[in-house]
């Protein structure tokens, strides 16, 4: 590999390296210790030496420097691994570079001529490959040595490198960390003890960062129930968090494709960079912050001033600028806050240059002052060309407070734009809310309850008198007291549009709702089928949806959803939470408030596997455990806590809590996110301790609970009786003490309040990983229950063939953007086929498992393995497929294995197969293998069969599926019979020779290979003879030719197979050429089985155990080299 030029003083260096060719201008050195020398002492020190210090020696031994006469400075400019490969360089130099040196008047010409050249090299070898690194030469040695260290494919993308130690034992061995995009490896070398580990990201089940009384500060990474230690990290959370990116990817990518799929930044593992990696941290907690959509990407981050007129003070914070929104964070991050989207900024100017002041003037008379911006000229500039705003606003706007009759106008633009995304939709959509048509408040009748409704709404409107209304305003303490005491039932749809961030996603895009309604009007699938059934169950004590008004909007919002989101379609808890969104806002405000929860409040809970929800539950158990220890020590099961709080995250504690109760924590939920809900689920279990303390069992402890939600109360709730119906219903039964919901809203914040959204979003990160990998126990765990009935491997190497299967289906994911394989993964189906592999896969298992393996004509015997257990044709094969299949192999009888043998020499899993490549012999290239796999053979499987096949539930695809279908298919398979030897379909004579070829190739390397050849030669013969015997006796008068001079020559021909790979192919062919023209002869199984059971030697062969143990363990070491090959 090409250096940059750098200054070696010493050529020598303390005798640490030897020369071993020289010339005028160069020197070739090899590293003391390497090579001829052998290793010994001098071999030791230095490995450990270019070990800790980084040195590219370790896998760069040799090295040339450049050097000029009379001159003690020496250059180096190039390194290499082996001496082939640095040989090359000096043979490059000396062709290249030497005679054109000789022109030059000066060694400084000299030298620069030389530096210039290897520049150059360097900068066309690397050419974009490197850009976007810190020190790209730094990078390239790193990337030399992660290749020659671990040996990983070429394709791998290594992202980044730290010096670290890890632990073993109490022993640090100092090394080096490398995280690439799906391994995380680290090598070291002390005093010639090498370790060298490797571990794939999808294994990973705990990242997290601790500290003992050993560790003072350490990463901590668990795999496969390994637990390992890094530590002496210059920058461990820069490392901590690329590790936990990593990881968080890798699963997305290989367990949760659907919300993958949707992500195109990261769909190109081969363009993953640190830099990336970290500019999309920033830009994601940016964007989760400021409720924004997910598709905005931080541009700039300014630390500055901002002007707050109601408090007339500068205070201190974050001007954070994306593609179209500019916001604001005091640094304390909830003091003060701003979003002022670009679409409503009407100017941009610079104001008060002494103090580099930026102005910005948005719609309804409003303007923002933010002061000390560095570079705030260009900033000016950058924001004009975004908003296309003007240097001066077209009205004066005030700077101090937004006079009411700015908010009023605010509103009626609002209103204005909202109506007209609606205009000409009335007919199908619903413009108002269902409280304001079923609940209208009556202003001549205020009772104690209303009078407290106009406080709030009163409170609320000096609020947006001095903090302004609408997208962009001043979002402070008092603003989270408001909404901790709840919001006004005339306010709340709107203010919950605001905080969640949907007001964005419904302004820049109008008319989008209306136009979904059209389309999705009339659709038939399984969601709609879903919906259809759920519509009734959905708040049904509330007047709203005991009328078509409400179900009708209900039906569209729903329907409407699972049309724009087919992969989330519609899942159950999304009709409760829907229909509250319903009686607030008005039907498209509902849609996008939806489309907010779903797709960036709650990520992940509304899927097939409700992942997020699961995730939320295990952050929910560490909260406990750190703010309750208590209960914990109480509890031996923390999955009490799991299966209680399940629908507490699924519908924001709306099926548990009093709808007049349920729609505050709602309004929290709006303004603080998931934080709100923990905070209350842990009041909860707070404010009922004792008695939980006391409970003998857990239906007790959820008796316990329900009670207290049933006592938990709204007194200053508007709501009508009528609404309220449900709940009064229990009051007569339950003796618990009334809580108020603001109360119990108030508490949580006093006590639980401290949680930082940061923390939150941590515990989020780490919990996904065990979350993952523990469904994917259960999903194991029920794939080897099924396949155990099946087999008679042990448990334990049943279960090492089900990782070394699920591995190598994860392999053909990792090096490839688009790799099919991954869209052969799908946790909706059953556990049996949620990992499938293709033929190519299961060649690369045929080779590393089967006793069959070492057969010269190995390639075939997998490709017709695969063909045999491909049954419904669809090219992919499952777990219990592959395991039946080596199960024959290794612990089958010898009818068994014979008849396993038999099925793959005819249809459908035999077809002719030809190399392209003849100096491969055998072997077949990977396109050759598919093209192979593909290829549909003719077989006389009955037309019933056929058509059932056709009728497979699993031919639908994205269809709607029969489930009368499945049904059927899983009857069938438990009727199925045994398969009788008698209608097996019999063996023609072409095929017969690749029968068997395939034995000879079996017997090769046996002990008793020669008597093994003798008997398949005798047994050949026999049944030839027996064959002209039979077709004589049928057909006595027939002018065949005659089948002793084919029994001979095909006894020679045998005979010949085991001497000359050649001749074999050349007697076939030549059997092939005739065999066509001449009345053919057949076997049937029995035929076969009968002869072959005369020969003592081949009833061994075939009877004697085998052992799957040693093929396994040399199949873990060597799966990852093998796909590297591949």
């Amino acid at each position: 590999m090409w250096l940059k030029p750098e200054e070696v003083l010493l050529k020598s260096a303390l005798k640490l390296w030897v020369p071993e060719r020289s010339n005028r201008y160069f020197v070739l050195q090899r590293r003391r210790g390497y090579g001829e020398d052998g290793g010994g002492l001098a071999g030791l020190l230095m490995g450990t030496l270019d070990a800790v210090l980084d040195s590219t020696s370790k896998v760069a031994p040799f090295r040339i420097l450049h050097q000029t006469p009379d001159s003690q400075v020496y250059w180096s400019i190039a390194c290499g691994a082996s001496r082939e490969e640095i040989t090359e360089h000096w043979d490059w130099l000396e062709h290249n570079v030497m005679k054109t040196l000789s022109v030059f008047d000066s060694n400084e010409d000299v030298t620069s001529f030389v530096q210039g050249k290897i520049r150059g090299l360097i900068a066309e070898e690397g050419k974009g490959s490197f850009i976007q690194e810190e020190d790209p030469e730094k990078f390239r040695e790193a990337i030399l040595k992660f290749e020659k260290c671990f040996g990983l494919a070429e394709q791998e993308k290594l992202v980044t490198y730290y010096s670290c130690s890890y632990w073993r034992g109490r022993v640090p061995c100092q090394g080096w960390l490398y995280l690439s995009t799906n391994f995380l490896s680290f090598y070291s070398f002390l005093l010639g003890a090498e370790i060298k580990l490797v571990i794939s990201w999808d294994e990973i089940s705990k990242l997290e960062k601790t500290s003992n009384v050993i560790l003072t500060e350490s990463i901590h990474v668990c795999s496969r129930g390994e637990d390992h230690y890094f530590s002496m990290f210059l920058h461990i959370n820069e490392t901590f968090l690329l590790m936990e990116q990593l990881a968080n990817y890798a699963v997305r990518r290989l367990f949760d494709k659907e919300t993958f799929e949707s992500d195109l930044v990261l769909r190109d593992p081969l363009q993953i960079t640190k830099r990336g990696l970290e500019n999309r941290a920033h830009s994601e907690q940016f964007s989760a912050f400021f409720r924004l959509p997910k598709e905005e990407t931080l541009k700039e981050v300014h630390e500055c001033f901002l002007w707050v007129p109601f408090s007339h003070f500068n205070t201190l914070g974050k001007m954070c600028i994306s593609e179209n929104y500019v916001c604001f964070a005091s640094q304390d991050g909830s003091l003060c806050s701003i979003i002022i989207p670009l679409r409503e900024v009407i100017a941009v100017e610079k104001a008060d240059l002494a103090n580099k002041g930026v102005s910005i003037s948005t719609k309804g008379k409003r303007a923002f002052r933010f002061t000390e911006v560095k570079d705030f000229e260009h900033l000016v500039a950058k924001l004009r060309i975004r908003s296309g705003a003007t240097s001066s606003p077209h009205h004066t706007a005030s700077t101090e407070v937004a006079t009411t009759s700015d908010s009023d106008n605010l509103v009626d633009y609002y209103e204005g734009q909202l109506m007209a995304s609606q205009k000409g939709s009335s007919k199908t959509v619903s413009t108002e809310a269902l409280m304001t048509v079923f609940h209208p408040q009556d202003a001549d009748n205020l009772d104690s309850k209303m009078l407290k409704e106009k406080m709030k709404e009163q409170s609320w409107n000096i609020l947006f008198v001095e903090r302004g209304r609408g997208i962009s305003m001043f979002r402070t303490k008092k603003t989270r007291d408001l909404v901790l005491r709840g919001i006004p039932e005339t306010l709340r749809g709107e203010l919950w549009l605001l905080f969640s961030g949907a007001v964005n996603d419904m302004a820049t895009n109008p008319g989008y709702y209306t136009e979904l309604v059209e389309k999705s009007l009339g659709t038939c699938t399984l969601a709609t089928d879903e919906i259809e059934r759920d519509l009734r169950r959905s708040l049904p004590e509330h007047p709203a949806f005991q009328s078509d008004t409400g179900i009708s909007a209900l039906r569209r919002v729903l329907t409407a959803y699972a049309y724009r989101n087919p992969k989330i379609g519609y899942c159950q808890a999304m009709n409760i939470l829907t229909s509250v969104l319903l009686l607030y806002a008005k039907e498209e405000e509902a849609f996008w408030l939806l489309v907010a929860v779903c797709e960036r409040m709650l990520p992940d809970y509304f899927n097939r596997r409700i992942i997020g929800a699961l995730v939320d539950q295990a952050v929910f158990e560490e909260l406990i455990r750190d703010h309750l220890s208590q209960l914990t020590d109480h509890m031996t099961d923390m999955t009490f806590f799991s299966s209680v709080s399940l629908s507490w995250f699924l519908t924001l504690f709306i099926s548990v809590l009093p709808i007049e109760s349920a729609v505050s924590v709602v309004d929290c939920f709006f303004y603080d996110g998931i934080k709100a809900i923990l905070q209350l689920g842990l009041a909860v279990l707070d404010y009922n301790m004792d008695k939980l303390l006391t409970c003998k069992d857990d239906a007790e402890a959820v008796t316990v609970l329900n009670r207290f939600f049933d006592s938990v109360t709204n007194k200053d709730s508007p709501l009508p009786q009528a609404v309220q119906q449900a709940s009064n219903l229990n009051d007569t039964k339950s003796y618990h003490p009334k809580v108020d919901i603001t109360d119990l809203i108030r508490e949580s914040n006093e006590k639980y309040g401290d949680i930082r959204y940061e923390d939150v979003e941590s515990m989020r990160c780490r919990n996904r990983l065990y979350v993952i990998q523990t469904l994917e126990v259960t999903t194991k765990q029920n794939v080897l229950r099924v396949v155990s009935q099946d087999v008679k491997f042990s448990p334990s190497d049943l279960e090492e063939l089900y990782e070394l299967f699920k591995k190598e289906h994860f392999l053909s994911c990792y090096w490839s953007a688009n790799s099919p394989v991954l869209r052969h993964h799908d946790p909706s189906l059953p556990y049996l086929d949620q990992y499938r592999i293709d033929c190519q896969q299961f060649r690369v298992l045929y080779h590393l498992l089967s006793p069959w393996a070492h057969c010269a004509n190995r390639d075939s015997l997998a490709l017709w393995t695969f063909r045999l257990l491909d049954e419904n044709a669809d090219c992919l094969i499952n777990f219990k497929e592959f395991a039946c299949s080596l199960d024959v192999m290794y612990n089958g009888s010898f009818t068994d294995k014979l008849k396993l043998l038999f099925k793959l020499h005819i249809p459908p899993a035999f077809t002719e197969v030809e190399s392209l490549s003849p100096s491969k012999g055998d072997d077949l290239s990977k396109e050759e293998l598919i093209h192979f796999s593909q290829l549909n053979v003719s077989s006389p499987v009955d037309s019933q069969e056929a058509d059932a096949l056709k009728r497979s539930p699993e031919k639908a695809g994205k269809e709607k599926i029969d489930i009368q279908a499945y049904l059927k298919q899983w009857q069938d398979e438990l009727l199925k019979k045994e398969e009788n030897i008698k209608d097996l379909p019999r063996m023609n004579q072409f095929q017969f020779i690749q029968f068997s070829k395939t034995l000879y190739n079996l017997f090769h390397g046996d002990p008793e290979e020669e008597l093994l050849y003798w008997a398949i030669a005798t047994v050949t013969s026999l049944l030839l003879k027996m064959e002209e015997v039979g077709r004589r006796l049928q057909s006595p008068t027939s002018p065949a030719k005659s089948p002793a001079s084919a029994a001979e020559s095909s006894a020679d021909s045998q005979n010949t197979l085991k001497k000359d790979s050649a001749s074999q192919q050349t007697e076939c062919r030549n059997v092939q050429s005739t065999r066509r023209g001449d009345h053919e002869w057949s076997f049937a199984f029995e035929q076969i089985l009968a002869s072959l059971l005369n020969e003592p030697a081949l009833v061994r062969f075939f009877e004697k155990p085998l052992d799957i143990k040693a093929k396994v363990e040399n199949a873990k070491t060597s799966q990852l080299k093998a796909r590297t090959r591949v």
